[in-house]
């Protein structure tokens, strides 16, 4: 009794584990997976599919894919994905397989032990001029009266369009090109008590597109901005200031100048008061009188010649 029962419980397994199975002249094969599909979005790209079901055993997956050129000219070439030969997840990321801005044909098979499936081939060609671009995340910052904004990564394929303006009316709109690992980013020095307004777009050059804008963010500089006649106080301070400098600058100057370079005043007593025809008559005994009378050396000297 026990034998006969062990005996149709193996016989029911077997045949469970069959029923995923199609016979084909007697031979069990697999049943190919379907609805293969793409996903792209900010140019990473997975390829998807409904996967093959078989209770208690583990089926894997080989993805296979062809550019452009071999599609053309040497069709029956297939490449084995770098990443998803073989997997179990019934997707695959191939985004480094499908790198040129071409078209590519794909195709999934299921295998489990010796059983295979045939292969499934993607309706429609793939090209990742197709992705999707999606607008960056954005974080605005204030170090002090600096402005700075941190972008989403999304990979080295991407640049980025800033664009910040003050909030007010007229106002003119700025743009800044940040590449990709430049983060934060400082935009401008801001005024306190302005507001300032930013949004972003991202572009990748490999495929000639940009996503669309991100949702503009505002943010408010703490602090109050100056009024004009303060401003304008300011300004005459400033001005006051340098010109004191540029006095002390030259009376500094005209200091240093005479300490170097005095300049030698003669005495009231070596000065001329009298004619020097007059000093020539004197005699040589009454030279010291001559002197004291108002004759400079040098007119002395050059009476006695």
């Amino acid at each position: 009794m026990i034998l006969e029962e062990i005996k149709t419980s193996l016989i029911m397994w077997f045949s469970y584990a069959l029923i995923p199975c199609l016979f084909v002249d007697g031979v069990a094969v697999l049943p190919a997976p379907q609805n293969l599909s793409v996903q792209s979005t900010n140019m990473k790209h997975v390829l998807t599919w409904s996967p093959v079901t078989v209770p208690e055993e583990i089926i894997h997956y080989s993805v296979e894919y062809q550019g452009e050129y071999e599609s053309l000219y040497t069709s029956h070439i297939w490449i084995p994905s770098s990443w998803c030969s073989p997997t179990q997840r019934p997707e695959c990321d191939i985004t480094e397989d499908t790198t040129a801005t071409v078209s590519y044909s794909l195709r999934v098979r299921a295998t489990l032990g010796s059983l295979t499936s045939a292969w499934s081939i993607l309706k429609h060609r793939f090209n990742q001029n197709s992705t999707i671009l999606t607008p960056p995340g954005m974080e605005i910052t204030m170090d002090g009266f600096h402005l700075l904004i941190k972008l989403e990564d999304l990979g080295p394929h991407f640049e980025f369009f800033v664009f910040y303006w003050r909030r007010e009316p007229g106002a003119k709109e700025h743009v800044k090109v940040v590449r990709p690992g430049v983060l934060p980013v400082y935009l401008e020095t801001v005024e306190p008590g302005a507001e300032y307004c930013v949004k972003a777009r991202t572009f990748v050059k490999a495929i000639g597109r940009h996503s669309a804008f991100s949702r503009t963010e505002c943010v408010k500089v703490q602090g109050e901005a100056l009024p004009l006649a303060l401003a304008l106080l300011a300004f005459v301070g400033f001005v006051l200031i340098l010109v004191v400098a540029l006095l002390s600058v030259w009376k500094m100057g005209r200091l240093l100048q005479h300490s170097c370079c005095p300049v030698v005043m003669l005495p009231d007593t070596l000065k001329i008061t009298n004619s020097p025809q007059k000093l020539i008559s004197c005699r040589k005994e009454e030279v010291e009188t001559c002197v004291t009378s108002g004759l400079s050396s040098e007119e002395l000297l050059k009476a006695w010649i």
